[in-house]
């Protein structure tokens, strides 16, 4: 792949610099607001929405309300794991990043001296909308498109091909896909057990799941108590 790249005449490059080139004719401000958007925006808004899932889900409460949370719980450890996934990949391929081999890029951000094969943007926004879309599908396409984005705009600043940002999209998504069985095994019982407390409960369905927590702990204070009368009866 990193020999791919050395040449003008391949299909990666001549993506990266059709998209890279539309920041040459954008305004300035335009140019500094994907910096932004594609550095730390896109990042902030998917913790967001995880949240805003989280918010959803706690109102809507139900049955199905300890695995989607368990599920979002999911979601940054799925994006962490992704990322520590990726450090030998990174090592192995030693992919330069493409301001290095090509000339004329609009690079939007500088003192990127890391190895550009596969992107960590990419892969942390895909990993978590793919793991939204295992709590929530509406949510989760919004994150699957948060993540396109953040893909665009890693090569519109000129900071990685194509290519990279294919590969952390297929990283994150295998992370998340491929580890959510096991994953949903360990955390959906830890949620469960946590939403059996008043606090919890209130963590995972919100009024309904205090008012439910409330009444099985009475429910189980009264059992405990006639438990405690018959035994002294007797």
């Amino acid at each position: 792949m990193a020999g791919l790249a050395e040449s003008g005449s391949n299909p990666d490059v001549d993506l990266l610099y059709d998209i890279n080139g539309l920041a040459k004719d954008a305004p300035h401000w335009f140019d500094r607001a994907v910096e932004y958007v594609g550095e730390y925006g896109l990042l902030l808004a998917m913790v967001l929405l995880v949240v805003w899932c989280w918010w959803s889900v706690r109102r809507r409460g139900g049955e199905n309300a300890a695995p989607s949370v368990a599920a979002l719980v999911w979601a940054p450890l799925a994006a962490g794991i992704a990322v520590l996934v990726n450090v030998p990949i990174r090592g192995f391929v030693e992919r330069p990043r493409p301001f290095l081999d090509h000339q004329g890029l609009d690079v939007l951000v500088s003192g990127k001296t890391d190895y550009s094969f596969v992107s960590d943007h990419a892969t942390i926004t895909m990993a978590m909308g793919a793991a939204l879309f295992v709590a929530d599908r509406r949510f989760g396409l919004a994150g699957i498109a948060l993540a396109l984005l953040e893909g665009f705009c890693r090569v519109y600043m000129g900071v990685h091909y194509p290519t990279d940002v294919v590969g952390g999209f297929a990283l994150g998504t295998a992370v998340a896909l491929l580890l959510s069985p096991p994953a949903m095994a360990l955390l959906t019982p830890v949620v469960k057990a946590v939403e059996r407390t008043g606090w919890g409960a209130r963590l995972v369905r919100g009024g309904r799941g205090a008012a439910a927590g409330a009444v099985l702990s009475e429910a189980r204070g009264t059992e405990q108590a006639s438990a405690q009368e018959r035994d002294l009866a007797a």
